[in-house]
């Protein structure tokens, strides 16, 4: 989810994983963090020996 805050910028959530929020000064920025975030995220999920569960076992995002 992305949202644009009022000092400037965007935060972005992914609901899926939850605690994953990064942040970005643009929109491209806001999207290319949430890409790494979301990488570094199941990387350290497959470090500790953990799953993502979704509902169809599918990450996906859109703008």
């Amino acid at each position: 989810m992305l949202k644009r805050e009022p000092e400037g910028g965007y935060t972005v959530t992914v609901p899926s994983l939850p605690g994953c929020v990064t942040y970005g000064d643009s929109i491209e920025e806001a999207v290319e963090m949430a890409k790494e975030s979301i990488e570094l995220y199941l990387e350290s999920l497959r470090g500790h020996g953990e799953e993502v569960q979704t509902e169809e076992g599918i990450l996906e995002y859109s703008l």
